[in-house]
């Protein structure tokens, strides 16, 4: 990719591409700040095991039930806005007891697990299928055509809600539970599997204005193999469309995690969740609103903080966007 040589004619370092979007991403204060509310999501999840170890308190115990006078013969907390108090800063979750605080950190961890993967997936697969299809052209491009047509024609949700009871059925003995990594194994299948058409769609449409351009058509006319053109011409000139799609499929993962665990196919207990947090906190709505407040929240900044990050990120590497 061509640098921009504008700065050496006034004695200043060269900038390429990418300094050029750093440096628009910097002037967005929109992007920093969400930037720095993902860097403290990111941070807050990797460091929960030590967190709750300093708190004093894990996910899984149930403190009300084990602690009387934490929850009422209906298994609501005691104390006003959902049992919060200096040992259980968030409150208590009602009917099992179980620490708030604790279960948020544990389920950003969840949903961070499952969203990295995904889309560490999606963004291997979108590149080499659509750098492959849109450089070869011709019978390979019309049969990725075919196949984007039919995966986006499949309803995901709906897939993901008949598939959970299958691999139940086909893997896991009766009256066993599904292993958490048999769980996580089929989210991130399944979201890789849908996932990767729309990035690949748009790197094979870039692809094919690439092969056209005269610097491949030098290192055609150079003698360069097509491994050459793909690893040294091709790719680096798309990696900014990745980085956007990137960006903005984490937070969509994420939502979608969390509406599968509310429907009950997602990650099941022990291990925490969002999702379910949020599912259990619509049924004692009305005697504990508290309790669903906190996963709500969390995952309203959580989502919003990642789009807002994807939305700064295609402006300081799209140079046509007014700033």
């Amino acid at each position: 990719m061509a640098e921009d040589h504008s700065d050496r004619l006034f004695g200043l370092p060269p900038r390429g591409p990418f300094a050029t979007a750093v440096r628009a991403f910097r002037r967005d204060r929109t992007g920093m700040a969400a930037l720095a509310v993902v860097a403290c999501c990111v941070l807050l999840a990797l460091a929960a095991p030590l967190l709750c170890a300093l708190y004093g308190k894990d996910p899984t115990s149930h403190y009300g039930q084990d602690t009387p006078g934490l929850l009422s013969a209906e298994g609501l907390p005691v104390l006003p806005n959902g049992g919060i108090s200096a040992e259980h800063w968030f409150g208590v979750e009602p009917g099992l007891g179980r620490d708030v605080l604790a279960q948020l950190l544990y389920g950003m961890r969840t949903s961070l697990l499952v969203a990295t993967a995904s889309v560490a997936v999606i963004a291997v697969t979108g590149v080499v299928l659509g750098v492959t299809a849109g450089y070869l052209g011709g019978l390979a491009d019309r049969a990725f055509g075919f196949v984007c047509d039919v995966l986006l024609a499949f309803p995901t949700l709906l897939l993901l809600l008949a598939l959970g009871p299958v691999v139940r059925t086909r893997f896991v003995g009766p009256g066993e539970n599904e292993p958490a990594w048999m769980q996580f194994t089929v989210l991130v299948l399944v979201f890789a599997a849908f996932g990767w058409v729309p990035l690949a769609m748009v790197l094979r449409t870039t692809v094919r204005a690439l092969r056209e351009r005269e610097f491949v058509e030098a290192a055609r006319a150079a003698g360069a193999s097509r491994r050459h053109i793909v690893f040294r011409e091709l790719l680096p000139n798309v990696w900014a469309p990745v980085l956007v799609h990137v960006t903005l499929a984490l937070p969509g993962v994420v939502t979608a995690e969390a509406a599968l665990s509310f429907l009950g196919v997602g990650i099941d207990e022990p291990v925490p969740d969002w999702g379910r947090m949020i599912s259990r906190g619509s049924e004692v709505f009305y005697d504990d609103p508290t309790y669903m407040v906190f996963p709500g929240v969390t995952i309203l900044v959580f989502v919003l903080a990642f789009n807002l990050l994807g939305d700064a990120v295609r402006d300081a590497l799209d140079p046509r966007t007014a700033r």
